[in-house]
């Protein structure tokens, strides 16, 4: 039975969806390609739930998290393989959307790798906000570029002013 959350952040209010086996998608409320109401029951008790928001006090709270929380991403073969890319980047480091292609096998197809994952479907947890331009500018993020540094600041990747950091810089 699918169900939803609203679970508090420091940069506003999280929309959670998930079912009995896993999160189907975390959302900032008003961001781009944020789901409609679906009518599902709300249910922030719930294992799953309660589980998410454990994960994103912790995250928010600056600890190092694990990719422990299960997840259904309904997606594309393409996109699923760009979202597979995110998830081995590691906290407090980027990559440029060209390097996210060439590793999703989409070689030069930077344009369509930053489609993809503009569409991801767990914001936070599979780190599209670790993605950057190939100057290092914090561009492109659905839920808005300050909270993408804010992301980024969380995690030591760039300083007060907004600045990528070299050590931050992966490719």
């Amino acid at each position: 039975m699918n169900r939803h959350a609203l679970l508090p952040s420091p940069l506003g209010p999280i929309l959670l969806r998930y079912d009995d086996q896993a999160i189907r998608g975390l959302w900032f409320v008003g961001q781009r390609h944020a789901p409609a109401d679906d009518g599902s029951p709300c249910d922030p008790a719930h294992p799953r739930a309660v589980a998410a928001a454990d994960w994103l006090a912790r995250y928010f709270g600056g600890e190092p998290v694990a990719d422990t929380l299960p997840l259904r991403l309904a997606g594309t073969p393409f996109q699923q393989s760009v979202w597979a890319v995110l998830r081995t980047i590691p906290r407090g480091t980027t990559l440029t959307y060209a390097e996210v292609a060439r590793r999703a096998g989409a070689g030069r197809a930077a344009r369509a790798t930053g489609a993809a994952i503009g569409r991801n479907p767990v914001s936070i947890v599979v780190p599209c906000h670790r993605v950057v331009g190939s100057d290092g500018a914090p561009t492109g993020y659905a839920g808005g570029v300050p909270r993408k540094l804010e992301l980024l600041r969380i995690e030591g990747a760039v300083d007060a002013d907004g600045r990528l950091q070299p050590a931050a810089r992966a490719v």
